[in-house]
């Protein structure tokens, strides 16, 4: 190998850690021809865990890394949040028997193809546009810091000394996981989740109510947090936050709430965790 094509190999080795992975697509951007890959991956300096993404020798395949890879190196605007977020955070307490876990990711743009394709135990489900009005910008390490906490996101560190992910404060990501598809089995897990947001910001839910673009997730949030009582529910202010006008149904035959007018299951103190 030439004295140049032994130093690309070098530099790109040394920008990959442990867990980070490499598509094609940046590949070629930064100058990385196929050829020149395929003759990395030959002679045993990448591995390709799925088609068009690639590990350094000795690389492991883990959510987090994938997950980091994702946001700053393809700078794609896409998060952990829902319900991955708060089980992340320590909020979901009970087992799905038999699941792996699911990463629900969040963003604008549909993640790429290869995604699916890899060989780990968790699984990744997007579960697109999240419901507020704030525009998503990209997670580099570029993106200002105060930008993410104003919408509810944080940076979060998930692997010891491999830096972090963006991901939604349990705020957010509550009020993601109540724009999920109607139904009561929607209602039983977020009750079961609220159940445990005893220690809620007043100022950020009052401030991601009044972005929510989902009239039912605002509504359905506000719905279960009123049975619970919490403390932050009385310092909150729904001054400017859409709930719309009328009725809506979220389980068909369900109890009427009668404060916030939605439908909830009939039998929801029966699945009280």
């Amino acid at each position: 190998m030439s004295e140049q094509k032994s130093s690309k190999l070098n530099q790109l080795l040394a920008s990959l850690g442990d867990t980070d992975l490499v598509s094609s697509r940046w590949l070629q951007a930064h100058g990385y021809s196929r050829s020149l890959v395929a003759r990395y991956v030959a002679s045993g300096w990448l591995v390709s865990p799925a088609r068009g993404v690639y590990l350094r020798k000795g690389g492991r395949l883990q959510w987090q890394g994938v997950l980091q890879s994702l946001q700053e190196r393809e700078g794609l605007a896409l998060y952990a949040g829902g319900r991955f977020a708060l089980a992340m955070q320590g909020y979901e307490h009970y087992l799905r028997l038999g699941e792996a876990a699911t990463v629900t990711l969040y963003g604008d743009s549909r993640p790429p193809g290869w995604l699916t394709q890899l060989a780990l135990p968790e699984r990744f489900e997007f579960c697109g546009k999240p419901p507020f009005d704030w525009p998503l910008s990209d997670f580099t390490a570029d993106t200002q810091k105060d930008q993410l906490p104003e919408q509810g996101l944080k940076r979060q560190e998930v692997l010891s000394g491999a830096g972090t992910i963006v991901c939604s404060t349990p705020e957010r990501a509550i009020l993601e996981l109540c724009d999920g598809p109607a139904g009561a089995a929607l209602v039983y897990e977020a009750d079961t989740l609220m159940q445990s947001l005893t220690t809620l910001s007043p100022r950020r839910v009052t401030e991601l109510l009044r972005h929510c673009s989902s009239i039912k997730a605002a509504r359905l949030f506000l719905a279960l947090a009123d049975r619970y009582q919490h403390a932050w529910l009385k310092r909150i202010s729904l001054e400017g936050v859409d709930l719309g006008s009328g009725k809506r149904v979220l389980v068909p035959g369900g109890r009427l709430h009668p404060t916030y007018q939605i439908t909830l299951p009939r039998d929801l103190n029966e699945h009280l965790g």
